[in-house]
């Protein structure tokens, strides 16, 4: 078949016109599968109607895959433009690879305080490789309805919670919606949630990394031994309840109170009839300070391979606006911008929860920053000895004494 010169050049013309067509579109590669509906209809269309000409896609990908699939994208060149980044060590990984941009002085960088740079920072904090988004805060959420019952106040000290906890028991309802299948609950949820109180926030964690305390010591075993009286409320059959058991379990009344995660606000704010609120981790005793695990979740870098860089700097300084965190913040329930923008948190329990950072101090799990690098896994080591603690099949000493002991076979200054 012979083909003419005439339509040689049209063919030719519509391949530019096509490369021109998508010379503007930009990938955000994500792990955040829950938010694509609102990425799509509320972000991205923000983002598009002040920056015509620039189509951006939303393309995430499984949890569980994110990590290992990014990675295999990256190396292969076929990544998307913008990478949603971890905190801290996976999302350093790929900063030492040189598979994401140094972000330090970009449009948008200046509205982020230091504090929030840490999570995607190298280790003497020099380099920056990921803009900050938000964190996730933890505490507890509780059933207004049976405090209303029992005439409950939301617990503000150790002996306060757990006499609450007596309380409901002793009126038939089960005081916690915990189980301890899945384990990450029994870490994230529980010992991270309420250790901050004992071993005093930052100043705990970084005592650890710098080798000047150990999980032995009395704080870190003292939050077990709050974890293991805990265990005595956990509800029939709690060694096989799922995270998604635990879900249910709260959303029909079942149970009184729920250790949460911020995100949970969200989920449990649809459920028609449940009147929620929340209450942080208790105190030792009243006119203690207070510490809450307000935890960095999620940023975004530029994979450095990116074909459009100019336009995925026009979508990160956007990022790092006033707008997009407003949105965010308030779209994405749970989720509290690391901005120093001023947000009007509009749901009830969300503005409760942020609030805490007005009175606490806020610190990150421990083991999220150097403790993970090494083997045993201090993140593997968690979820199961906080998961025997809470099953009391491990009593507080013995699972301190077996968390400083896989830390200490990799981590030099744990050595001494």
């Amino acid at each position: 078949m012979t083909v003419s010169p005439l339509f040689r050049k049209a063919l030719l013309v519509a391949g530019l016109l096509a490369q021109t067509a998508h010379a503007g579109t930009l990938i955000i590669e994500s792990w955040r599968v829950d938010d694509k509906a609102l990425w799509e209809k509320v972000l991205l269309p923000a983002f598009e109607k002040n920056h015509p000409g620039i189509e951006v896609k939303f393309a995430p990908t499984a949890p569980t895959e994110y990590d290992s699939s990014l990675a295999a994208r990256l190396a292969g060149g076929t990544a998307g433009d913008l990478i949603a980044c971890r905190p801290f060590d996976v999302s350093l990984a790929l900063y030492k690879k040189g598979q994401l941009d140094k972000l330090d002085g970009k449009a948008g960088m200046q509205n982020f305080p230091a504090t929030a740079m840490v999570a995607w920072q190298t280790d003497d904090g020099k380099d920056t490789f990921c803009m900050p988004i938000a964190s996730v805060i933890h505490g507890f959420l509780y059933n207004k309805k049976l405090f209303k019952k029992f005439n409950l106040q939301a617990p503000r000290t150790v002996d306060e919670f757990f006499a609450v906890l007596d309380t409901l028991k002793k009126g038939g309802v089960a005081p916690l919606a915990l189980g301890t299948a899945d384990q990450w609950e029994s870490s994230q949820m529980v010992y991270t949630n309420i250790g901050p109180n004992f071993w005093r926030g930052e100043e705990g964690r970084k005592a650890l990394i710098a080798g000047k305390a150990r999980l032995t010591d009395a704080p870190f075993v003292e939050a077990l031994q709050f974890e293991q009286r805990m265990g005595s409320y956990l509800p029939r059959g709690a060694s096989a309840q799922t995270y998604g058991d635990s879900q249910n379990q709260f959303s029909l009344g079942r149970a009184a109170i729920y250790p949460a995660g911020s995100w949970d606000i969200s989920y449990f704010g649809q459920i028609a009839g449940l009147e929620l609120g929340a209450f942080p981790p208790p105190v030792r005793k009243l006119g203690d300070p207070c510490f809450i695990s307000d935890h960095m979740d999620i940023g975004i870098g530029i994979n450095r391979k990116s074909r459009n860089k100019e336009d995925a700097y026009k979508f990160l300084a956007w990022v790092g606006s006033q707008e997009f965190a407003d949105l965010y913040t308030n779209r994405v329930t749970g989720f509290f911008s690391l901005s120093n923008h001023l947000i009007a948190v509009r749901d009830p329990v969300a503005k409760q929860v942020a609030e805490w950072r007005n009175s606490c101090a806020s610190t990150i799990r421990f083991n999220a920053q150097v403790l993970n690098r090494g083997q045993p896994s201090m993140e593997s080591e968690l979820w199961n000895v906080n998961a025997q603690v809470l099953n009391g099949k491990l009593a507080p000493k013995d699972a301190a004494a077996k968390l400083q002991s896989g830390f200490a076979k990799w981590y030099k200054p744990q050595q001494k």
